[in-house]
């Protein structure tokens, strides 16, 4: 079933915000860098939220208020998998997480895979959490990206004990196919190697595009897998910290049991309520709005681009509100987003920091109206044409 596509807040609105995306600039700058939309806030969310502060709601976490439940509601609803509730753990954020699942299940000095171009956190996590990041750029096909699965075996038989999956992938917003990702699990089981899957754009996948939760694809995922998910981009909650670890086989589960209780604890009590708000089938019409309304702005950024900066290569993604453009033809140096903020005036993320692959590339949020978003390339177009 269609929906109307999401309505942005108007730029004034905007600037009233206080979060990183609206200060870290001044107001000649189009901020279209860091993983914030513009969104007004689902009215489950906010009617939950609002209701806590009447109430003066602003206490410590319960150990079990029933997110893992809701959760698995909204997994079976969305993406037709249900893990089991008592498998699930909460804490602060899906970094919080992704280290401690890493120091669980690895050895200081052990190697991690990540795969490049990807999220530049997991550049910190991974030794934060005692491991070595070994990358495994993704193979550009010439028409999509995909896991370089025998890459990925050899350095799991070289020795490295865990992977960093990014699915859906940030910043090309592949969604990567149940096939792949069987073969991932199957190399892993053949190696004793973990799977951590960051599933944070899960919520976020187009209808035609789908989603496979890596934890479902088959009986290997389930052994060898974690999955790490949050309403935190969906939704637009980062700031309230809550994220759920799960587990799909009672080996993993038991590992996240073992983690300290300190872990959980770190959940934080608004980012609670805020995702039992927006795993409700309440906000299921609010999300379906959002998603129509990325869809079209996906197929405008391609349009806008082949107008304005024509040489610019861009796919559109499977999923989410990032897009990875490729604007080295225009000679803008290794790290583009710099002159494209000093002369354009618009923010965008810094492509090297996203690894391999990231050179003469930039990061587009395009979680915005579609006034923005035109506003944007129009002005990079400018730059373009010198």
């Amino acid at each position: 079933m269609s929906s109307s596509p999401l309505q942005a807040l108007p730029l004034d609105r905007l600037r009233q915000r206080s979060s990183a995306k609206w200060r870290t600039y001044g107001e000649d700058v189009l901020p279209l860098f860091v993983a914030e939309t513009d969104f007004p806030l689902a009215p489950a969310i906010e009617s939950a939220l609002l209701e806590a502060v009447r109430l003066g709601d602003t206490g410590y976490t319960p150990p079990d208020a029933g997110l893992g439940r809701v959760y698995a509601d909204f997994s079976e609803r969305r993406f037709g998998w249900r893990p089991d509730p008592a498998r699930i753990r909460s804490t602060c954020d899906v970094m919080m997480a992704l280290v401690e699942v890493l120091r669980a299940v690895i050895r200081p000095g052990d190697r991690v895979v990540v795969t490049p171009p990807v999220y530049p956190p997991f550049f910190d996590g991974i030794p934060e959490a005692g491991g070595v990041v070994d990358a495994v750029p993704l193979r550009d096909t010439g028409s999509a990206w995909e896991l370089d699965i025998e890459g990925i075996e050899r350095a799991f038989a070289a020795g490295a004990r865990a992977i960093v999956l990014c699915n859906p992938h940030n910043p090309t917003g592949t969604a990567h196919d149940r096939a792949s990702l069987a073969a991932l699990a199957s190399a892993a089981a053949r190696h004793g190697a973990v799977v951590i899957s960051d599933e944070i754009h899960a919520p976020l996948a187009d209808a035609e595009s789908g989603f496979a939760p890596f934890l479902s694809v088959s009986d290997d995922a389930a052994r060898v897998g974690f999955a790490l998910v949050s309403a935190s981009k969906a939704f637009n909650l980062a700031g309230l910290k809550c994220a759920l670890m799960v587990a799909a086989s009672e080996e993993k589960a038991a590992v996240l049991r073992a983690l300290p209780d300190e872990v959980q604890w770190r959940t934080g009590h608004f980012g609670l309520l805020a995702s039992l708000a927006a795993f409700a089938p309440e906000s299921d019409a609010w999300l379906d709005a959002l998603l129509a309304a990325l869809r079209e702005n996906r197929r405008l950024l391609g349009a806008l681009l082949a107008e304005h900066v024509p040489l610019a290569g861009y796919r559109e993604p499977d999923a989410g509100f990032l897009a990875w453009v490729d604007v080295s033809a225009y000679g803008w140096g290794e790290n583009p987003a710099v002159l494209i903020r000093r002369e354009a005036r618009v923010a965008l993320h810094h492509g090297p920091l996203f690894g391999a692959g990231g050179a003469g590339h930039v990061r587009v949020n395009i979680g915005t109206s579609p006034e923005i978003l035109t506003d944007a390339i129009e002005r990079i177009g400018v730059l373009a044409a010198r």
